[in-house]
């Protein structure tokens, strides 16, 4: 059955106390999603394990868990139909993998709600949240100001949060007077599906609303197919599955594939055996579609979270190495050759070494300002060489600038944020 509505994939990003699970659990009780009963359930749920108030967060905590035992797509992922669009949400979770899970979330992502919680305003992680969303080229993005029934609905406390966001969201380069930003409290349900009488002074879009209100993705259907791997279940009576979201092209049943790097970094051919999304079998899926697929000829071993699926005849690449523009976010010392951090691109995750720093550029115009430079500091950009130290799939920005975008991460945090340009391929 074809879809009637576009879909897009909106993801909840947020410090770890922000509330994002409890204002998506509120938004699927409130539009139907979730029953009364189950809501029910879930409350004694949270009373029991002494954590009353925590029943909204736990309508995607019980899906995590389900997740964890290998079940199908939807509940990892959860779908709500607007009047525009079919909606997934991707659940990021707070805990200490986080920023991983958001990287990988980030990069299947078309729109963001960064949520940020009244009473604590602005946290560390949530310049980081947003270097991520812009380095993962997501361009819509709203904030959602959570937790507002904690500071007893007062405007003046939204406006200072909302001021301080504000500077955080021009030093990265988004304008924050064409930014919406939403007065919400996810566990009471002010402004998340319904429109709250607790605060006549805001007049904006409910959560909901504004799912409408980003922009259409535009699906870069016209490019070779390409399926980066989130995940790989086994699902009995129905075998190896992968799930992930194409990023560009059009996948059809009996389409001949390859999988990227694979465990040789050679590659494994199949063939697109059935494709499924929200619990729907499609003869074919396009770009932007969150799937789980079964595929003629690749078992369990052959194939792993960040390899890349590909159209056969026109596959991805596996690189020896590759020139890159990088910018430098949060290096506590300095950047110098030789640095071997891990690079996370699309869904995978790869140690890479600078062997060379090419030139320091103006981030501003791309003018070079220091040929060959010494070492990178904070807020410098460069264009840099760089060698991976295990198989990897990645593209230029010129071929196909889905599968261009990396994050660096070193330690616990985001180091810098980069695009591929040019690329050395592995010989075989």
């Amino acid at each position: 059955m074809p879809k009637e509505k576009p879909n897009m994939n909106v993801i909840f990003v947020g410090h770890v106390d922000a509330g994002k699970s409890t204002i998506v659990g509120r938004m699927l009780f409130d539009t139907g999603a979730v029953s009364e009963q189950e809501m029910i359930k879930h409350r004694q749920e949270a009373e029991k394990h002494g954590k009353a108030g925590f029943e909204f967060a736990y309508i995607m905590d019980k899906i995590k868990e389900e997740r964890e035992r290998g079940v199908t797509i939807d509940l990892a992922y959860r779908k709500i139909l607007t009047q525009k669009f079919q909606i997934t949400i991707i659940d990021a979770p707070g805990h200490r993998d986080f920023v991983k899970n958001m990287i990988t979330g980030a990069s299947q992502a078309d729109a963001a709600f960064l949520v940020i919680a009244a009473p604590a305003g602005v946290q560390p992680q949530t310049t980081e949240h947003l270097w991520l969303l812009r380095t993962m080229g997501v361009k819509n993005l709203a904030v959602a100001i959570n937790k507002m029934d904690s500071v007893e609905y007062k405007e003046e406390k939204f406006n200072k949060v909302k001021e301080d966001v504000g500077k955080l969201l021009q030093g990265v380069g988004i304008n924050p007077e064409t930014t919406v930003f939403i007065a919400c409290s996810g566990l009471k349900g002010d402004n998340v599906a319904k429109k709250s009488e607790k605060m006549s002074w805001y007049n904006g879009p409910t959560i909901l609303g504004q799912f409408d209100q980003f922009q259409e993705p535009k699906l870069p259907t016209n490019l070779p197919m390409r399926m980066p791997v989130q995940d790989v279940y086994e699902i009995t009576g129905i075998g190896t599955v992968p799930v992930g979201k194409i990023e560009t092209g059009i996948m059809k049943v009996g389409q001949k594939i390859i999988v990227l790097p694979g465990r040789t970094g050679k590659g494994v051919e199949g063939e697109v055996k059935s494709i499924e999304m929200h619990h729907e079998n499609l003869p074919e899926a396009v770009a932007g579609d969150n799937v789980g697929i079964n595929i003629r000829g690749v078992g369990k071993k052959d194939i792993a979270r960040g390899d890349v699926i590909s159209d056969a005849a026109k596959p991805s690449s596996v690189v020896e190495e590759f020139i890159a523009t990088v910018t430098i976010i949060n290096h506590p010392t300095v950047l110098a050759k030789g640095y071997t951090p891990v690079f996370h691109v699309h869904t995978a995750q790869v140690p890479c070494q600078f062997v060379e720093l090419i030139e320091q550029i103006d981030p501003r115009t791309g003018e070079v300002i220091k040929k060959s430079p010494d070492f990178l500091k904070n807020g410098n950009s460069a264009k840099v060489r760089i060698r991976p130290q295990g198989n990897l799939c990645l593209e230029t920005q010129k071929e196909n600038s889905y599968m261009s975008r990396f994050a660096v991460r070193d330690a616990g945090a985001t180091v810098a944020a980069g695009i591929c340009t040019e690329i050395v391929k592995k010989k075989n």
